[in-house]
């Protein structure tokens, strides 16, 4: 039976990572801050999220993670210098990312794991439904998937969370879902979850992609949840218990996404990230698959 729930505003992105896979870049900038053309990583997905209509961010971060908090701050000497050359086009880019969303920040402390990340959250969202975003996926604008996940939430209740098919050897590198269909051919009824699988014990090649519209059930869940995976707090076992009793917090759903998705944690597709991104902007683009056509014929 179709219920009502109320309408999601809150979005918690977890930030709090070290970014190893991209030292020495990261020893000193934060990884979400590498840029993706010309926009750090975490620009596209606080855009993401204030496209879903949440429009209030909570970013869980670290130590040496500064520059994010100033990145989404007014910056008045550089906005003052701009005017003054009468660079009206560059000011409206240096003033979008202060402009974006109302950002709030809370330290993690120590690295614990994403579970621990997102427990962080629980002052900050209370008794509320609210959205997950990890800096490491982007989902591109035409595909969405946060504001069909956050559809899904309103219209079932409990949680939701985005899953993707990979090939059955890559499941062991991401947390794996059980499913039953339902009436939509894009939602499944998530009935269990895995971390990181072998192969031959996964229950489907149906991986978790980092997006998550959560029940604030959870927060409790996750406060008496141990160490598992990597001796940290992982949010795939306490999303188990979840899909194990609906009575807990609701029912658990899973949106199939089969649209373009960059993973920027991956070196050579944070790569292949800023080739196709680059190739399809219209300032970009021509000059640039032109010039990517002839590196390809030329010289490989």
């Amino acid at each position: 039976m179709t219920q009502s729930h109320t309408r999601i505003s809150k979005a918690v992105i977890p930030a709090a990572g070290l970014g190893t896979r991209f030292l020495p870049a990261t020893k000193a900038t934060p990884k979400e801050m590498l840029p993706v053309v010309d926009k750090p990583a975490i620009q596209y997905v606080v855009e993401e999220a204030v496209g879903a209509g949440l429009t209030d961010v909570l970013m869980v971060t670290g130590r040496n993670k500064r520059p994010l908090e100033d990145h989404f701050d007014r910056n008045y000497e550089l906005e003052e210098a701009l005017r003054r050359k009468g660079d009206g086009d560059r000011l409206a880019k240096v003033q979008e990312s202060s402009d974006l969303a109302t950002m709030h920040y809370v330290r993690q402390g120590d690295p614990k794991g994403l579970g621990h990340a997102v427990l962080c959250a629980a002052p900050h969202v209370g008794d509320q439904p609210f959205a997950v975003l990890l800096g490491d996926d982007l989902i591109d604008p035409r595909d969405p998937l946060l504001s069909r996940m956050v559809d899904i939430q309103e219209r079932e209740g409990g949680s939701v969370i985005a899953l993707m098919e990979v090939d059955p050897a890559q499941i062991h590198m991401y947390g794996c879902a059980a499913v039953e269909p339902t009436g939509d051919d894009d939602v499944v009824r998530v009935t269990a979850l895995v971390e990181k699988p072998e192969p031959a014990d996964a229950p489907s090649n149906y991986a978790i992609i980092g997006r998550y519209v959560l029940d604030p059930a959870v927060f409790e869940i996750l406060r008496k949840t141990e160490p598992g995976r990597g001796g940290e707090i992982q949010i795939t076992d306490a999303l188990h218990k979840l899909a194990a009793d609906e009575k807990i917090g609701g029912p658990l759903h899973g949106v199939i996404f089969k649209g373009r998705r960059y993973d920027t944690g991956d070196r050579g597709d944070y790569l292949r990230a800023i080739v196709r991104l680059a190739c399809e902007r219209e300032d970009l683009g021509p000059d640039f698959r032109t010039w990517l056509r002839r590196y390809v014929t030329e010289e490989m």
